[in-house]
């Protein structure tokens, strides 16, 4: 069958490309190529890659089976190289995503990265354009294709922003430090908050958010960090902290990472509190905080079979409550992820998977008495593969 397909494919293509010979002598022109011939050998530098997740999903709600469907839950088209000796590009487009044009960077939200990188020095970086935030921890920076799902932060969190970054790696290259200026939000004050904005808070003119990122290594890089501290200003009097500190352990066959991460923000740019209180309260909350925690092991039990656990955590805290009896603890997310991984081939990155996630949501007594919010489960049971496809 394949002989036969490559005979057809022969027959059609050999016209044509007699029809192109045949014009060129006619018409005594040499036309170039698109690509130079003295501009191929920049290709030996240059990555495409398909990062690509697919599955046969089914969702609970409450123990109680909702539906089953086949979705293409990531896909995200990358190219990334050397377009110089000191010039490094990397672009990223995420096609399952809504691309929304109405951005303060003027490039559409599903653009995850689109950026170039100068090497001023040996040890000394500088990149600009649209890049990740240097704030999330290992859950944040790992490929999107391995995460089944994000903790309440990442989750809710807009990571990839248009800005500058500063990096200096010391000459060991064990500890590099990362100084980053970027925008605060992609959407609009007024697209993101709307008619929900409290009286008293208006815009700023410089809605931009600093970064410091320190990333070690240690133990002959048994151990890693990423640890961060982040500044927003979201509008006028109203900022946000956000602490991250990354930890990851490795050894032999066994991996292990934990994030904890600490947002303590003016007005709530996550939602979780505004929703909670959205039946009494018309405006998005104010001075609200989220504290949680991600672990995740990934063992390799044989050498094409892996065996991961994601456990997860996140408390919502509304400290601006007006009320004189409040209880500023209005609600803790858990999450778990038992997967299951097998790796057919040893020359492509391919991994057939079944995962199952878990969530409950557990809201407090003053929660559930004043706002009318009830606990509840959700599951989702996955089986299907993850493909960073290299294919150039």
């Amino acid at each position: 069958m394949i002989k036969k397909s490559f005979v057809y494919f022969v027959l059609i293509l050999l016209p044509i490309f007699s029809f192109g010979q045949k014009q060129t002598q006619e018409g005594n022109t040499a036309y170039p190529p698109i690509i130079p011939n003295s501009k191929l050998s920049l290709l030996k530098d240059v990555d495409v890659i398909f990062n690509t997740r697919m599955a046969f999903d089914n969702y609970f709600v409450d123990n109680d089976h909702v539906n089953s469907v086949f979705s293409l839950n990531q896909l995200r088209f990358e190219v990334k190289g050397k377009i110089h000796d000191k010039v490094f590009f990397r672009f990223r487009n995420r096609y399952t995503k809504i691309a929304d044009p109405n951005t303060v960077d003027n490039i559409s939200r599903s653009v995850d990265i689109a950026y170039l990188t100068f090497d001023l020095t040996p040890h000394t970086k500088f990149s600009f354009g649209k890049i990740i935030g240097d704030w999330g921890g290992y859950e944040l920076l790992s490929n999107p294709i391995e995460i089944l799902s994000y903790n309440t932060i990442n989750n809710y969190n807009e990571n990839f922003l248009a800005g500058a970054a500063f990096s200096y790696a010391l000459t060991d290259h064990k500890n590099k430090f990362n100084f980053q200026l970027l925008n605060s939000r992609t959407k609009t004050f007024q697209d993101q908050f709307g008619a929900t904005v409290p009286p008293g808070i208006t815009a700023t003119e410089t809605p931009l958010a600093a970064v410091g990122n320190w990333k070690g290594c240690f133990f002959g890089g048994k151990l890693e960090t990423t640890y961060s501290y982040s500044y927003f200003m979201d509008a006028n009097n109203a900022n946000r902290n956000f602490i991250s500190l990354g930890n990851k352990y490795k050894n032999k066959k066994l991996v292990l990472f934990y994030d904890f991460q600490y947002s303590k923000e003016d007005l709530d740019q996550k939602c979780v509190v505004t929703n909670i209180i959205k039946s009494k309260y018309a405006y998005a909350a104010q001075d609200v905080s989220y504290v949680e925690n991600w672990i995740r092991a990934e063992y390799q039990i044989r050498p094409k079979v892996n065996l991961l656990l994601t456990l997860m955590n996140d408390n919502s805290y509304w400290n601006g409550n007006p009320d004189s009896g409040k209880d500023s603890y209005l609600l803790t997310s858990y999450g778990i992820i038992p997967t299951v991984e097998y790796s057919p081939f040893s020359d492509i990155n391919i991994k057939f998977y079944a995962g199952y996630v878990a969530k409950k949501n557990n809201y407090s007594t003053y929660a559930q008495n004043n706002f009318g919010v009830t606990d509840g489960t959700t599951g989702q049971l996955s089986f299907g593969i993850i493909a960073p496809l290299l294919v150039l």
